[in-house]
């Protein structure tokens, strides 16, 4: 337990910093997107890469993958239901509150959890493959269906491979998958690389954090703090309750997937948002409290959860 609580102190400790750097602006005014784009299009894939690249093929495609899935559908259809049949939300919005429920930050928190409070960044990336070859594509496909009446078949297929995140992961599977065993000249400068992924995304979330304001008159509150329920309470509970009864897993394992299922919303979500101009709201007040509610949660499981 005490390892767990010096790496949320550790990640606390980043992301104060990048809270500091944002409200001092010492970076200019673009420096959030600029380390945004490195983070997404550099750091991230070479890390994924290299993490993949050894990661342990079991872990990859293991019970954890199917626990993660099994508890961010669960949150994906209790918001639809609600939203759709009881508030009456039209499609567009249903879909972006329902990510925001469901899709979790695997990559810019869920990396940095899972080095330091997990202990291995590996754990995060089944999700993160899960999330951009499955749920992206869906979700896509139904904003498209209720923004513009047709389905852009051409742009759904060609969007994996234009993710470099996606890129990286299936570089890295492929490289795990058969053994292949690249040169230590090879490999190390995409490991010098990636290893910068991990701070840069906490000073970059620390500054995202300065000048918000959530939760304002006529934004759809409801729909927030339904979002926000589902992610921070209800998934969690739902995965270690899979976890454990229904794949009989303990210890660092059970851990684990409770750890991930308690991660704040995607800022993917917002991003799906503001393409569609749908829920663009919902899903940046959903992202931002998820986020900051996500250290106590995530210390809470911890303190129940983590092996000793």
């Amino acid at each position: 337990m005490t390892g767990v609580l010096i790496g949320f102190a550790v990640i606390g400790a980043v992301i104060l910093i990048g809270y500091i750097v944002g409200r001092t602006g010492i970076l200019g005014p673009h420096s959030r997107e600029v380390l945004s784009r490195l983070v997404f299009f550099v750091l991230s894939p070479c890390l994924l890469f290299t993490v993949l690249a050894d990661a342990d093929v079991h872990l990859l495609f293991s019970s954890l993958l199917t626990v993660s899935l099994i508890a961010a559908v669960s949150c994906f259809l209790v918001f639809a239901l609600i939203a759709a049949l009881l508030w009456r939300r039209d499609l567009a919005r249903t879909v972006v509150g329902s990510l925001a429920s469901g899709y979790v930050n695997a990559n810019n928190i869920g990396i940095p959890v899972a080095f330091y409070v997990l202990g291995d960044p590996a754990y995060s990336a089944p999700v993160v493959l899960l999330q951009l070859l499955v749920f992206t594509p869906i979700a896509l496909t139904l904003l498209d269906v209720s923004t513009t009446g047709r389905v852009s078949i051409r742009r759904i297929l060609l969007q994996p491979l234009r993710n470099p995140l996606i890129i990286g992961s299936a570089l890295g599977v492929l490289v795990s998958v058969t053994g292949i065993e690249p040169a230590d000249a090879v490999m190390e400068p995409f490991r010098m690389i990636g290893a910068a992924a991990v701070p840069v995304v906490l000073i970059s979330f620390g500054m995202s954090l300065s000048g918000q304001r959530v939760l304002a008159a006529g934004s759809g509150r409801r729909d927030v703090v339904l979002a926000t329920a589902l992610k921070l309470a209800a998934m969690p509970v739902i995965a270690w309750a899979v976890g454990r009864f229904l794949f009989g897993l303990e210890g660092q394992g059970l851990f684990a997937v409770t750890v991930l299922a308690a991660l704040p919303s995607a800022q993917n979500v917002f991003n799906y948002a503001q393409r569609y101009d749908r829920g663009e709201i919902l899903a940046r007040d959903t992202v931002l409290i998820t986020t900051v509610g996500s250290i106590p949660a995530l210390v809470v499981v911890a303190a129940l959860l983590a092996p000793h």
